[in-house]
């Protein structure tokens, strides 16, 4: 079976539909489908059904896609070798929690660029369960996750930063002279937070759930919306420490000593272990590391 074929049913899956493929690969749709027949004949077994208007994987179509997502891959990456030699040139998908790709990344990133011109960055901002899961589909090539320390046998992950997380509010709100704050003292207040699924969205559903504790909750897609709507008094936010440093130094946040100070995430760099590691990857991992060892600049050090 052909390269191309295979690249098509992949979009196709990925974008579900036959006139989306072709947009996305700049193919007629009658190419695309032709594709698609070509493939089908060759495995004997239809690969898509259409119901109505949706286009959906049958189950030889969902055995079929995550091997069409290897060659894929491994075809790339064998282009990348053979074009590139040694110089680190090509792109470098990496994948980041929005809070590290705004208040961590921005010093590497410019680094980097500085040193591999050739190099095209392609970033993408996400939750840490789906960049995990697109780094075992080889859809990314590193991903800075913020996360509780746990092993995949499938990835390398190396800790890079502890984070502190804390409980912030504007000066004056009602919580602010308690000499300790309980998850109880939180019923009834408005928690402003980040959205389903964030790392410490869940340390601290987790730790109000086992008290029993239910306060009135509103959900955001944005950690600047989070700290503009705090400062305002909307509510109090639960974030890392980094997210709030400079309103904090300004006085237009202070922290609530909360119980569970100890909580913590970790910044931690991931990749998949069986991943042939390109120049580009190896110079971006090695330029992490000089940022954090000792003696060097971290992630937050100024340009």
């Amino acid at each position: 079976m052909e390269l191309r074929h295979l690249k098509t049913f992949r979009t196709v899956a990925e974008k579900g539909g036959f006139s989306r493929a072709g947009e996305e690969l700049g193919y007629a749709q009658s190419t695309v489908t032709a594709h698609i027949h070509k493939l089908e004949e060759e495995l004997g077994s239809p690969l898509f059904d259409r119901l109505g208007k949706r286009t959906v994987l049958t189950d030889a179509g969902k055995h079929l896609l995550p091997y069409a997502k290897e060659m894929v891959r491994l075809s790339r990456e064998a282009a990348e070798i053979i074009g590139h030699s040694e110089a680190p040139a090509g792109p470098l998908r990496i994948g980041a929690a929005e809070s590290l790709l705004v208040y961590r990344l921005p010093s590497i990133l410019h680094e980097f660029r500085k040193r591999y011109p050739q190099v095209r960055l392609e970033l993408y901002p996400g939750q840490c369960r789906n960049m995990r899961t697109r780094l075992k589909e080889g859809e990314m090539d590193l991903a800075f996750l913020l996360d509780e320390e746990r092993r995949e046998p499938e990835l390398h992950t190396e800790t890079l930063i502890r984070e502190e997380l804390m409980l912030v509010a504007p000066p004056g709100h009602a919580l602010a002279g308690r000499k300790r704050i309980l998850p109880s003292d939180l019923m009834g207040q408005t928690l402003l937070q980040t959205e389903l699924g964030c790392s410490y969205r869940t340390l601290l559903e987790r730790r109000l759930k086992k008290a029993g504790s239910v306060g009135q909750r509103i959900d955001f897609w944005n950690i600047e919306a989070i700290k503009q709507c705090t400062i305002s008094g909307l509510g109090i936010a639960y974030l890392p420490r980094m997210t709030v440093d400079r309103e904090l130094e300004e006085g237009r946040l202070i922290e609530l000593p909360w119980l569970h100070q100890g909580d913590r995430v970790f910044t931690q760099l991931a990749w998949h272990k069986d991943k042939w590691t390109t120049p580009a990857m190896a110079g971006f991992i090695e330029l992490v590391r000089e940022r954090i060892r000792p003696g060097g600049t971290d992630m937050a050090g100024k340009q």
